[in-house]
């Protein structure tokens, strides 16, 4: 019965198409802003229209509210596909703290919840509904959902429909469906990440060929990217990083387990509240866990990108990678969970290319067609290359998903201070001279004291080669560093010979490019930080920026009202943020209001939330 092309579930929702004014009444009486940002009232307009839209708008960027809005506007149950429990969770806890009647059915939803839930929703009393794609798109699912009016259908994190994403998950295949089980509600799919290509593969996925579509700027001015080489024990690094960046909230991925829970215990040894997160754990475990974190001010999860999607916490300050992604949609994905709150953030990449083979193991070792093999490894190599580049890190990121006109930040570790690039194509055609007559035999080391004439017990063979000793020019570290970059340009490829890795030629028409002058190397010279001889960049310029500024006259005040949140939100097990953002404390600490109208005025603070929380706000400004 469901699978008939001509089946059609979902009542139209009924009445007129409504306008944009009575979107932005709600916006403000609801959510407490005055006016739409960015594309958000091109997005919701589409939706009122009842017309269909694909919207690709940057973290923090409002996408929510472009489905949320709409489905309060619209007559109608409005559903949210999602594909986290934790994010589900959290949407639904913060549009119950603005009065909204939204609701999530999910495996942890007990059966007695889930009778509630219905006889709302059977009432007409229920706004927003989330579901995974896995419940949504199940038979009896859809058959209770054919009998009711909807006011729309949002898809979120859409770009897990692609093959060509950086998230891909199968089971978003099945949404393509809705075009026929619900053709009267009209489909909005949303993502933070979605290059070209993906963008198409998600149109044609979702069916969703003739709708218009948003693609917002993917500028984070708040947020200053940082990248180092890794340089010995990474681990160390991480340890550094964290403790020079005390009192704040962050988020610390590594590339295994092990790793997570080594790193964790290392900072809680240095006095850090850090909590480790990963598949491994036991589901009760990670939720805790997850709860701690969203509830806490202060506090590193140290995590796999198991903690992932799920994370809606504001007041992120940092993001370290300690093992980087695989591709560009997967770094800013990850780095975006910082500065939601739009104060100033930084993200941090450690990497080398011992993590660049790592990755190209693992992507030639999957099941995938060879084509979208060839895609992830170009994906993989752009994400390098911009590591290593030497431009602007946020402009680079920009281009890559196909803005134009793109201008520099100035906050990145490339703007603050700028590498010199040296052209070392002479030295490129030795190393990689070298690597030809020895074979591929040997690891880098091997390759370096050769370059160097300095092999211990060196053959006569190898003695008499023509590449014995030509690379003096250099220091060890020096032809290490170039190694990494031929590797990083695909010029050297890394064998990993069960952990005792071997160099030998990569891409061999770059090669014979190199030896004939027509493409050129260079390696970066970085000019020392300030207060960090040798790193690149996270260091005093990009930590001055992190703290949100509030005035010294309203200090008092506004650690007040955050102790109240704090209290507050415990009461309620609920993180901190769904009450109030810390801008919105800042605010209120400035203006000091009286009454409630006042109050009002605060950005975030709509009608539900002053209803609830204005007496004791107020409270707390007249006795501080």
């Amino acid at each position: 019965m469901y699978d008939h092309p001509d089946s059609a579930y979902g009542a139209p929702a009924p009445g007129p198409a409504v306008s944009l004014d009575a979107a932005r009444e709600v916006l403000r009486r609801t959510f407490g802003h005055a006016d739409f940002r960015g594309l958000q009232a091109g997005v919701i307009g589409e939706l009122l229209a009842g017309r269909s839209a694909l919207a690709v708008l940057p973290t923090g960027g409002g996408k929510s509210l472009c489905y949320q809005i709409p489905a309060l506007v619209r007559p109608g149950l409005g559903l949210v596909v999602s594909p986290l429990i934790a994010l589900m969770a959290d949407q639904v806890a913060g549009l119950q703290q603005a009065g909204v009647a939204a609701e999530r059915l999910d495996s942890n939803t007990l059966p007695g919840e889930r009778a509630e839930i219905w006889r709302r929703i059977d009432a007409g009393v229920l706004d927003l509904l989330y579901l995974s794609p896995e419940g949504l798109m199940q038979p009896s699912m859809l058959e209770r959902l054919s009998r009711l009016p909807l006011s729309l259908v949002a898809v979120d994190e859409a770009h897990c429909v692609s093959q060509w994403g950086h998230d891909f998950r199968p089971e978003y295949r099945m949404l393509g469906r809705l075009a026929e089980v619900f053709p009267h509600a009209p489909r909005l799919a949303v993502t933070a990440t979605a290059d070209a290509r993906t963008r198409d593969d998600i149109r044609a996925e979702l069916r969703l060929s003739g709708a218009a579509e948003f693609v917002d700027s993917f500028a984070r001015h708040e947020l200053a990217l940082n990248a180092e080489r890794k340089k010995g024990k990474g681990h160390d690094r991480v340890i550094e990083l964290v403790t020079e960046r005390p009192n704040r909230a962050g988020v610390v991925y590594a590339g295994s387990r092990d790793s997570t829970e080594k790193l964790a215990e290392k900072l809680i040894a240095e006095g850090i509240p850090a909590l480790a997160y990963h598949a491994g754990l036991d589901k009760a475990v990670r939720a805790r866990r997850l709860e701690e974190f969203l509830e806490a001010d202060e506090a590193v999860m140290v995590a796999t990108i198991a903690f992932g999607m799920g994370v809606d916490k504001p007041d992120v300050r940092f993001v370290i990678h300690a093992d980087p992604p695989a591709a560009i949609e997967a770094y800013w994905q990850e780095i975006g969970r910082a500065g939601r709150d739009r104060q100033p953030a930084e993200g941090i990449t450690l990497y080398s290319s011992a993590d660049l083979a790592w990755a190209v193991r693992r992507i030639e070792a999957q099941s995938a067609p060879d084509e979208v093999k060839a895609v992830q490894l170009r994906k993989l190599r752009q994400f390098y290359a911009m590591l290593e580049g030497v431009t602007c890190r946020a402009a680079a990121v920009r281009r890559y998903f196909g803005e134009e006109g793109v201008e520099r930040c100035g906050v990145c570790d490339i703007c603050v201070s700028p590498p010199t690039g040296v052209d070392a194509t002479q030295a490129a055609q030795k190393a990689l001279s070298a690597a030809h007559r020895m074979g591929g035999r040997f690891g880098r080391g091997r390759l370096v004291d050769h370059l160097l004439g300095k092999t211990k017990d060196v053959t006569p063979a190898e003695a008499q080669m023509s590449t014995f000793g030509i690379g003096k020019e250099f220091s060890p570290q020096g032809w290490r560093d170039l190694i990494d970059t031929l590797v990083f340009e695909g010029l050297l490829r890394e064998d990993p010979n069960d952990g005792r890795p071997l160099i030998g030629l990569g891409d061999g028409e770059g090669v014979r490019q190199v030896y004939r002058g027509e493409r050129l190397v260079s390696v970066r010279q970085q000019a020392a930080a300030a207060d960090s001889p040798g790193r690149s960049g996270a260091g005093k310029t990009a930590r001055k920026r992190q703290a949100l500024t509030v005035p010294l006259e309203d200090q008092a005040l506004f650690e007040a009202l955050r102790s109240w949140r704090r209290e507050e939100a415990a009461l309620q097990h609920v993180p901190p943020y769904v009450i109030f953002h810390d801008a919105t404390l800042a605010e209120i600490a400035a203006a000091r209001p009286a009454t409630a109208a006042a109050l009002a005025k605060a950005g975030g603070v709509g009608q539900g939330k002053l209803d609830r929380y204005g007496e004791a706000v107020l409270k707390v400004v007249r006795d501080n």
